[in-house]
C-alpha cells in the first residue's frame, strides 16, 4: 500500500471539504491528535463514514470484532505494549501473514513496526476504534489473568500445602517486571473491571473453585474462575493492599486502597465475609469521573434539568431530598447539586459514609459509628461550624432527620438522601421514623426521585414497531411510534445494553402541599400533586423509549409492572 493522506483520501470521495480539512489540520496542530481522531470528535465524519470511505478508497476489509473470538494464542504473536501503543490486534496469522485489525490503515509507522517484530508481511482490516480497544484490553487481560494462575499452581507445587511462601513473595513491588503471579492475578482483574466500567467486583468461593463476577451497568456478568487451591493466595494479596489482617479469616473485616490504571487513580473498597467455602470478597470501584459532578453527566435532560436548576438555583434554605432505592444515583445526584453550589462565598460542609468522591472547595467528614461520630452527632458540630449548604449524605433515623429539618427552619439550606421509591412516599417515609409533621411541611422544598436504567447498546438497537399492548402498559394512546431493542452483540456481552443514564420525577413542595403534609393526609397530598405541574417518572421513561435510549422492557424491570 503506497503512502497516501487521511486527508486527501476523504477530500478526494468528498466525505468532507477542504475547507474542512484544513479547519480539521488546525485543530490537529493544537491536540497532537490523529486527524481521524479529530475530524470525528469536532463533526466533521462519523466513524461509519470514515470506514465506508476508507473500504471504498483502499479496498480494505472491515471486520466486526464485537462478534469476532480472538483465539489467545494471538497474545504471543504481538506485545501488548505495541498493541496499546498503535490500537491494533492481530487477529488471524498464517506462516508469511499476519491480518491486524485496526482503526487507522493508514498508520504506516504501526504497519511497519508490527512488520518488524512479527516477521511477517501485515494484512491491515479496518475495524471500530472502540472494538479496538476493547479486543486489545480483553486479549491482553484474558491472557494475563491466565498466564498468573498457572505460575500460581506451579509455585504451588514448588511450595506444597504452606502457602506462606505465595503471601510473603506478594511484597514484591507491583512496578517490578517479575511480581508475583498473584499481584499479576489481582491486577489483571482490576485493570479488566475498570475497562468494562465495572462498579464492584465480586469474588465469591465454591467448592470447586473461586468464581470472579462483575456488576457491569447494574447487572453481576462471571468473569473468570480462580481454582480454589489459590484462592487464599488471592485474598491474601488483597489483604495486603487494603492493609487488614491476613491471619483473621473468621470475622468480617472492612479496608481500601488506591490503585492507578492506565493513568486513572481508582479507590477501592475492600470488603471481606467468611462463608463456607473461605473468604468472600466485594470490591467497590470508585472513580474521579468529573462527568459525574454535573447535572448532564447524570442523565438530566431538558425540562427535568431546568426545573432541578431553578430548585438548586432558588433555594436558600430548607431541604432538597434524593430519594430512590439503593443503587439508583441518589448520590451521584447529591455530587452534582454540590459541585453547583460549591463556591468561595460559602461554607459547604458535607457529611458522608462513606466519602467517595473528594471535592474542592467542600469540608468533607467522614462519619465513623464505630467511634462515636454518628451522622446526628456530626451534624449537630456542623452548625457550630457557620455553614451556609450542609449535605448529609443519608438520612437513615428521626434524629438525624429532625435535626437537619430544624437547621433548614434557621436559615440552611440541607441536602439529602432517603431510600423511598418515590417523591410523594418520601413524606411517609419521614412521617414513620418520627419526624413531625410541621417540621416536614415548613423544612422540605423540593424532592428529586430518580432510577437508573439501562442504555441500548448502540451497536446493535434496531428499530420495532410497539404492539397495542406495550402502549397499553406504558400509558400511551394507540399511534404510529418507534421503539427500540438491542438485538446483543460482544460489545455489550449479548445483553443489548451498554451504559446507563438516569430517570428522574422533580416535585416541588407548594403551598397546597404542605398543608396536605401538616394535615398527615397522604391522601390530600397526592391530589395536590396532582394539581401541581409535576411529571411523574413514567413520563421521563416514555421520552427515553421515544428517543431510543432505552427499552420498554428495561423500564418495566426498573419500575416494576407499570
Amino acid at each position: 500500500m503506497k503512502y497516501i493522506r487521511l486527508g486527501d483520501l476523504l477530500v478526494k470521495s468528498g466525505t468532507i471539504t477542504q475547507e474542512q480539512l484544513n479547519e480539521a489540520l488546525k485543530l490537529q496542530a493544537d491536540t497532537g491528535e490523529r486527524l481521524g481522531t479529530v475530524l470525528q470528535k469536532h463533526g466533521f465524519i462519523t466513524e461509519k463514514q470514515l470506514i465506508d470511505t476508507l473500504m471504498s478508497q483502499l479496498g480494505v476489509e472491515f471486520i466486526d470484532l464485537n462478534g469476532y473470538n480472538i483465539p489467545s494464542e494471538m497474545a504471543q504473536i504481538l506485545p501488548k505494549s505495541i498493541a496499546k501503543k498503535h490500537g491494533v490486534v492481530p487477529i488471524r496469522v498464517t506462516r508469511t501473514d499476519v491480518y491486524l485489525a485496526m482503526a487507522d490503515p493508514l498508520n504506516f509507522v504501526a504497519i511497519e513496526e508490527v512488520r518488524s517484530v512479527t516477521r511477517r508481511r501485515v494484512i491491515p482490516l479496518i475495524a471500530a476504534s472502540a472494538a479496538v480497544d476493547r479486543a486489545v484490553q480483553n486479549l491482553y487481560s484474558n491472557q494475563g489473568a491466565m498466564r498468573a494462575i498457572e505460575d500460581m499452581q506451579r509455585d504451588l507445587l514448588q511450595y506444597g500445602a504452606d502457602s506462606a511462601a505465595l503471601v510473603q513473595s506478594m511484597a514484591v513491588d507491583e512496578d517490578e517486571a517479575d511480581a508475583a503471579p498473584a499481584i499479576r492475578l489481582v491486577n489483571s482483574i482490576i485493570d479488566r473491571a475498570c475497562t468494562e466500567g465495572a462498579s464492584d467486583i465480586h469474588m465469591e468461593p465454591g467448592e470447586d473453585s473461586m468464581t470472579i463476577r462483575m456488576r457491569i451497568d447494574g447487572t453481576l456478568r462471571p468473569i473468570i474462575p480462580v481454582p480454589r487451591k489459590l484462592q487464599n493466595a488471592v485474598i491474601s494479596r488483597l489483604k495486603i493492599m487494603a492493609r487488614m489482617d491476613i491471619a483473621q479469616k473468621l470475622l468480617p473485616q472492612d479496608g481500601r486502597a488506591n490503585v492507578t490504571v492506565r493513568q486513572e487513580t481508582l479507590d477501592l473498597r475492600i470488603s471481606t465475609l467468611p462463608t463456607i467455602y473461605g473468604e468472600k470478597v466485594v470490591i467497590r470501584l470508585l472513580r474521579k469521573t468529573p462527568e459525574l459532578a454535573t447535572l448532564e453527566g447524570i442523565g438530566l435532560e431538558g425540562e427535568n434539568r431546568e426545573r432541578l436548576r431553578d430548585l438548586v438555583d432558588h433555594t436558600t434554605e430548607g431541604v432538597i431530598l434524593m430519594v430512590g432505592p439503593t443503587g439508583s444515583g441518589k448520590t451521584s445526584t447529591l455530587y452534582a447539586i454540590i459541585d453547583r453550589l460549591k463556591s468561595e462565598e460559602v461554607n459547604l460542609v458535607s457529611l458522608e459514609d462513606p466519602v467517595e468522591y473528594h471535592i474542592d472547595g467542600v469540608c468533607q467528614v467522614q462519619v465513623n459509628e464505630k467511634t462515636g461520630l454518628t451522622f446526628a452527632s456530626a451534624l449537630r458540630s456542623v452548625l457550630r461550624q457557620d455553614p451556609d449548604i450542609i449535605a448529609v449524605g443519608e438520612i437513615r433515623d428521626g434524629e438525624t432527620a429532625e435535626i437537619a429539618m430544624r437547621a433548614a427552619m434557621t436559615g440552611h439550606l440541607v441536602l439529602s438522601t432517603v431510600h423511598t421509591n418515590n417523591a410523594v412516599s418520601s413524606v411517609d417515609r419521614l412521617l414513620d421514623i418520627g419526624v413531625e409533621s410541621y417540621l416536614i411541611a415548613g423544612a422540605v422544598k423540593g424532592i428529586v426521585s430518580q432510577r437508573l436504567v439501562r442504555r441500548l447498546c448502540p451497536h446493535c438497537k434496531k428499530p420495532y414497531t410497539p404492539p397495542p399492548e406495550e402502549l397499553a402498559a406504558l400509558g400511551m394512546e394507540p399511534g404510529d411510534y418507534t421503539f427500540y431493542r438491542g438485538e446483543g452483540c460482544g460489545e455489550c456481552f449479548g445483553t443489548g445494553y451498554r451504559g446507563r443514564t438516569g430517570a428522574f420525577e422533580i416535585l416541588e413542595v407548594t403551598s397546597d402541599m404542605r398543608r396536605a403534609i401538616h394535615a398527615r393526609s397522604l391522601k390530600e397530598l397526592e391530589r395536590a400533586v396532582e394539581g401541581a405541574n409535576f411529571q411523574p417518572i413514567m413520563a421521563n421513561c416514555r421520552r427515553l423509549i421515544l428517543d431510543g435510549v432505552t427499552s420498554v422492557e428495561e423500564v418495566q424491570r426498573v419500575l416494576g409492572d407499570v
